[in-house]
This record gives C-alpha cells, structure tokens and sequence, in this order.
C-alpha cells in the first residue's frame, strides 16, 4: 500500500522502503509504472520557465469590493451575478455558470504560488539541486512569512457576494491550493534543504497552525466543516494536510473519524457515487472533484495500521467502491449516464488525482494507464481551480532527492 502521509517522527528511510513498494504496481504483462520517468520531462521543463517567476500574493491586488485590508485574501461567488431586473442590487444566483466579472485575482494568485512551489519542490525531489528548493522557500516565504507581502491566516472575505455576504463559509474552499504549499514545506523539511531554515519552517508552520485553528472555532469555518457536499470534505482534505504538517492529532483523528463515518457512509450511495454532486448542474465535474478530494484524504491520512484507502463498510463502500464508480466514465466520458454540465464539459477529464493514488494503493494498473493518457496541465481556469492536487512527486515520488 502507498503510504506518503506518516508524520514527521517517521525515519525517512522507512518512509522510501514504503514507497519503493508503491512504485512497484504493475500488471502481470506489463513493466512497473514509473512516475518518475513520466513527471521528469514535464516538471523539468516548468522548472526552468519558474525560476524566472518572482512572487505574487495577496497585496499585489485589491479589489474596491473588498471589506477587508490589504493582506486578506478576497474571492467572490462563482455563479453569482448582477440582477437584469435591479443592476446596482444584490447579486442572483445561476448555480454552474461562472461570473468571469469576479474578483479572482486572489485566488489565480494562490494557485500560482503553488504550482510553482510545487514544481520546485518536484524538480528538487528530482535533482537534489538546491536552485529549486531556495525558489520554492522565496515564494512560501512571500506568502506566509514576510510581514509585507504574507497572507493573513483566514477566509474572512472568501466568496463574498455584492449586496449580501461580505464573506461566507463557503469560501474556505479556496484554500485547497494550499494543501500542496503544505506538503511541500513538509518535504522540504525532511528532505534536509539547507534552504528552509528552521527559522522561516518555524513561521510557516505557525501560520497554518493559525489557519488550522481559525478553521475550526471561527463561524465560517466550523460552517464549512459541518457542510454535507463536496464543501465539507474539502473542509477535511485541508485540515488534514494542515494538521499533519504542524502535528495536531485531535485533527487527524477527528478527519479520519468523519472520512469513516460521513463521507463513506452517508455521502456515498451502494454504487459508489456521491448523490449532492450528481443533482448539480454539472455532475460530471462535481464527481470528479469530490472523489478527487476524498482519495486525497486517504493519500493524507492513510497508515498501516489505520487505511483508508481499503476501509469499507460492512455493504462494501469505500475508496474501491468510488474509484469503480467514476472509472469507466474517465476513461470513456461517452458513456456518462447523467446529464452533461452545462459548462466545460469538454475540458473534462485530466490527470484526475484519484486515478494515480488509487492506482497504486489499490493496485489497479489500469487506471496508472488512463491517467497517463489524460492531459497533465490545463490552462482552464475551471479546471486548475478543481484540480489542487496536481503534483505526483509530492504524494507518490521518491522520498528523498536524486542525485
């Protein structure tokens, strides 16, 4: 079983023997899948344009709408937008068609700022050059560490919508591009970069244990947790990935306890399929989105001693059961018996996250094989905004550098 998430205690060396095992999947007639071979091309080649990139955060941009200051992170409401009958009013809903009007500064900066941490820490995994490490920390420091620039550790002003909310719960969600910020500092740390001083590990482990807490006593974030739809397991993917970078167990555990008992047994339908995503306005992309997000609890929160990647419920739903449901319309989106999104239903599938993890912690080949052929890097913003786990090196790479 590919286990990437024990926490930092772990010696790195049992953490490699474990994922050597991992790398080893492979069919019966066919050689080993290498993820390495696959990623070097790509990730190398974006490496070498980001190491141009200087950082980009939150007080490069302001919006006039914005109730909060410089350094609060800002989004509004995707399907919202002005009323026809009443212009300068309260923004209506139209639940799947993306206001391109909004403010998203904010957030095209966030998932910017990680696929270029996350391309350097990749590149670092892959060369043991320390040029990619110290970019990567010049842009972490940016965001969470240099009083200037950093981010204030909340989602008071997330998803906002003009003329009702100033900020909502549901805007926590935008934080899932940093789960892969997170699990970079966690590599950078273990690998022993000489770039991440102890210093700046310190302060950026002290911002997201501050973002962790606010997750979970402020009204927004509690909101979002307590949330029935892909929201609330979005809610959990991060936390768990903030909780184990900075060691808080009671949060793990609380994940773990929920992925169980909530996700598996009340979100998910005998088939596999997750019902609150199927009756939106585009289920397709909503079901790859929570499956995606719940195979990366698993990649997160998953021990020997504790998988949750093989737990089941006494009538057989699990991990298995959701990867069977959502695979055969991956690798043939012609036979998706529901109807079709009513946007990007073309951009739809890429490298789905759930495809690579679940292949090899389920030992499933043919779905390494789909992912491979699917489109590695998207330039929708739809797509890259629902897919924040899209770095293989982080989860199922070598634990150490290459020379």
């Amino acid at each position: 079983m590919l286990n990437r998430s024990l926490p930092n205690r772990f010696v790195l060396s049992a953490l490699l023997a474990l994922n050597l095992v991992a790398l080893s999947v492979q069919a019966a007639d066919k050689p080993a899948f290498d993820i390495v071979a696959v990623e070097r091309p790509r990730i190398m080649a974006k490496a070498a344009e980001y190491l141009k990139e200087q950082p980009i955060t939150v007080t490069a941009s302001h919006s006039p709408r914005s109730a909060g200051g410089l350094h609060d992170f800002f989004s509004e409401g995707d399907y919202w937008w002005p009323d026809p009958k009443n212009p300068d009013g309260p923004y209506i809903q139209h639940d799947g068609l993306t206001n391109t009007n909004n403010f998203v500064e904010h957030r095209h900066a966030m998932i910017r700022m990680t696929e270029i941490v996350a391309t350097m820490t990749s590149a670092y995994i892959l060369t043991g050059d320390e040029k990619y490490a110290q970019h990567a920390v010049k842009h972490l420091k940016a965001w969470f560490v240099d009083a200037d620039t950093k981010m204030n550790p909340n989602l008071l002003y997330g998803q906002a919508i003009k003329g009702r909310f100033t900020g909502r719960s549901t805007g926590v969600i935008d934080t899932i591009h940093l789960v892969e910020a997170a699990r970079s500092i966690e590599l950078l740390k273990n690998c022993n970069s000489p770039s991440l001083s102890a210093k700046d590990y310190g302060a950026m482990k002290a911002w997201f244990r501050e973002y962790l807490t606010w997750l979970n006593t402020h009204p927004y974030g509690i909101g979002e947790r307590d949330a029935k739809n892909n929201h609330g397991i979005c809610w959990s993917m991060q936390a768990a990935e903030f909780a184990h970078l900075v060691g808080d167990d009671d949060v793990l555990n609380w994940v773990r306890h929920q992925f169980k008992t909530v996700y598996i047994t009340r979100n998910m339908t005998n088939s596999g399929g997750f019902p609150l995503e199927l009756a939106r306005t585009k289920p397709y992309g909503y079901s790859l989105f929570v499956i995606d997000a719940m195979a990366g609890i698993a990649q997160i929160l998953s021990t020997p001693q504790d998988n949750l990647w093989t737990y089941q419920t006494p009538d057989g739903r699990g991990m298995a059961r959701g990867l069977e449901f959502i695979f055969p319309y991956i690798a043939d989106k012609s036979k998706w018996p529901y109807k079709h999104d009513v946007l990007y239903w073309d951009e739809w599938p890429v490298r789905q996250p759930c495809l690579l993890f679940g292949g090899f912690a389920l030992n499933k080949p043919e779905y390494l094989d789909v992912w491979k052929k699917l489109k590695a890097d998207s330039n929708v913003d739809e797509v890259k905004r629902n897919v924040p786990l899209r770095h293989p090196l982080l989860w199922v790479g070598p634990m150490k550098p290459m020379k």
